[in-house]
């Protein structure tokens, strides 16, 4: 249980594990929890960060080992070129990351959990999730079958622009909590998530005059705005693994781009939580937790 003065404190992981995904780009992993359970692998949201997670996660920790890490230009990573920003980059990325953290950690079986764009990617990576032993996906940035697509293409512009024009610079965390406060994009997160996503998706700036967006609004709207050549091309009966999505209430208003009842797919093990927004890991994290323990135990992953 949760209460508006809620603090959320990360707790510093058992270790890391550094991953050059190209050239030029180094992605750190993190693990946590139980190294003998389960393993389970967190991805996040765009313009966010895989701690900001943690009311969810953490409900995880005594069970299973959890390997956590940020999309290239997000969280504890550093910022690199825009030009290699893009959708088919993040997906080939955690290919490497998969095949780093067998070498390293022991090679056992993986339970992918993600949301949002880290969905997509994990669906279009050259493996395209063949790497898992099961799939949980929080609200995927996908279009369902049969669903014209120009609503689509007008929310991903839509949404892009308004990205791009966010401040990306605070004089403190508290300016930004404060903002925060207005968004309807995060009224019904738990306690002390706005804190959490000020300590975990600012950076302070390289001049020491307050503080930047980790991952910049520039990169943050360009896969809003791409992301939607890519969701089409993904086919979730194509998958071999026990795969569940879970949706936000498909009747709400959406926060990030349209939500789609994919209820009707009858290929697809699929549920939405009443009244949780694309943020729902954020906004119902005991009910997500349950949900993931409820699947994977009839699947025969626990």
């Amino acid at each position: 249980m949760t209460t508006p003065d809620t603090v959320w404190e990360v707790p510093a992981p058992l270790s890391t594990l550094e991953v050059a995904v190209d050239a030029g780009t180094v992605v750190t992993v993190r693990r946590h929890g139980n190294p003998g359970g389960p393993r389970i692998v967190l991805g996040h949201g765009n313009g966010l960060a895989i701690d900001l997670y943690y009311p969810f996660w953490s409900l995880l920790s005594d069970e299973f080992d959890i390997l956590a890490y940020d999309l290239r230009n997000h969280g504890w990573n550093a910022v690199g070129p825009i030009e290699d920003h893009t959708v088919p980059q993040i997906a080939k990325d955690q290919d490497v990351i998969l095949e780093a953290i067998d070498a390293h950690y022991g090679a056992k079986p993986k339970i992918g959990v993600f949301h949002s764009v880290s969905a997509l990617t994990t669906l279009l990576s050259p493996s395209q999730g063949s790497r898992f032993s099961a799939l949980m996906m929080f609200d995927p940035p996908l279009r369902r079958p049969g669903i014209s697509q120009d609503e689509f293409d007008r929310a991903s512009i839509r949404t892009a622009g308004l990205a791009t024009r966010r401040s990306h610079h605070f004089r403190t965390r508290e300016a930004y909590i404060e903002l925060l406060r207005f968004s309807p994009n995060y009224r019904q997160v738990v306690g002390g998530v706005r804190e959490l996503l000020a300590e975990t998706t600012l950076r302070a700036s390289p001049d020491g005059n307050g503080y930047d967006l980790r991952c910049p609004p520039a990169y943050e709207a360009k896969i809003i705005e791409y992301a939607r050549f890519f969701a089409v091309l993904v086919d979730l009966s194509e998958l071999q693994c026990p795969v569940k999505v879970i949706g936000a209430d498909p009747t709400l208003p959406y926060a990030y781009l349209p939500t789609f009842d994919f209820g009707e797919m009858v290929s697809v093990d699929y549920d939405f939580l009443p009244d949780a927004t694309h943020f729902l890991q954020l906004e119902q994290p005991q009910v997500c937790a349950d949900l993931l323990r409820e699947f994977l135990g009839r699947h025969g992953c626990l």
